[in-house]
């Protein structure tokens, strides 16, 4: 049985090192000789840069070269970086090409055995008559079978309660006397 600080030393020395993750754009903290420069390569070489130019104006050689190896440094970090990944690209790309090769030939292999399928069927009809497709004068040639569509039925209505019959009229109290008459 191992002991678990075997574990946790082998644990933290696979941490240590970048795994195979994207660099372009993880934030790295650089201890440099002005002290810690925080960001991703692009801005460390940038920040880097600067401090070499501001070097150089105040006559610091010996600043200005350090400054210019640290940028150098994360120049180089962030091209490798930048050829891995278009290497990546490159080999995705092919896969990519080659999956779309097989699927060409596929569907060609489907055509022709459709095709061979029709032209195994005409024979066996050579007793019929061919006869030739009709089209309507003016019509454009799209390569669509007109189909005849079905009318949807009319739904069956539900038949309606009778209706209550209206009360009769009656006369009214100033036409009564009338009546009398």
């Amino acid at each position: 049985m191992r002991s678990s600080k075997s574990r946790s030393r082998n644990k933290n020395r696979n941490n240590n090192r970048p795994s195979g993750g994207n660099i372009i754009n993880r934030v790295f903290d650089s201890s440099g000789p002005d002290g810690k420069v925080r960001g991703t390569p692009q801005q460390i070489i940038e920040k880097y840069n600067q401090l070499h130019r501001d070097a150089q104006l105040s006559g610091d050689r010996v600043n200005a070269e350090n400054f210019a190896q640290h940028a150098e440094h994360y120049t180089r970090m962030l091209a490798e970086a930048q050829r891995e990944v278009d290497q990546r690209r490159e080999e995705q790309e092919a896969q990519n090409r080659e999956r779309q090769a097989e699927r060409d030939r596929e569907r060609q292999e489907r055509i022709k055995a459709q095709e061979a399928a029709a032209n195994s069927e005409q024979p066996a009809a050579a007793g019929l008559e061919e006869q030739p497709d009709i089209e309507p004068i003016g019509a454009p040639e799209t390569g669509l079978v007109e189909t005849p569509e079905e009318k949807p039925k009319p739904r069956a209505r539900k038949p309606r309660a009778p209706r209550k019959p209206k009360a009769e009229a009656r006369p009214s109290d100033d036409s009564a006397p009338e009546a009398a008459e």
